[in-house]
């Protein structure tokens, strides 16, 4: 059974005056939405994944945003002029992990929900936050009214 849930990230205090986005596609064939620049508040990406329960491996992710093999899934946040920002000063994409286990409850549920995470997008120095978030909180589910669009 092949279910839609929805995600949010919240990146925290992103640099102000960088271009952040959402990466849809795999490798250097992809597009990138919801861009948005760093202007002294948090910046919000939602989107929608499928999930699905594996006989094998458990809970399976797969879409447009999902990158990665199974257990070691994640999505990116592009950076600069990865996210389409001309003369950019900084290049590169942070890696959010979204771990199929924290999802586990998600494909027999039946209540509208969607799951947020927050991560930082700079760093003590005020640069932005590449490669994989270090310190990650992990994925708390919302009822989908708290979720999206907010």
């Amino acid at each position: 059974m092949l279910k839609e849930i929805k995600l949010k990230i919240v990146l925290q205090n992103p640099v102000e005056g960088v271009l952040y986005g959402l990466q849809k596609g795999k490798g250097s064939d992809y597009d990138t939405l919801q861009p948005q620049p760093g202007a002294g508040k948090d910046l919000n990406f939602e989107f929608a994944v499928q999930i699905k329960q594996s006989a094998s491996q458990g809970i399976s992710m797969s879409g447009p945003y999902v990158q990665g093999l199974a257990g070691s899934r994640f999505i990116y946040i592009t950076i600069g002029s990865y996210a389409g920002q001309n003369a950019a000063p900084w290049s590169g994409r942070l890696k959010v992990p979204i771990a199929e286990d924290d999802f586990s409850t998600a494909v027999s549920e039946e209540d509208a929900a969607c799951w947020s995470c927050f991560v930082p997008g700079s760093t003590a120095e005020g640069k932005p936050v590449f490669a994989t978030v270090k310190a990650f909180g992990g994925w708390s589910k919302h009822n989908l009214s708290d979720c999206i669009g907010t």
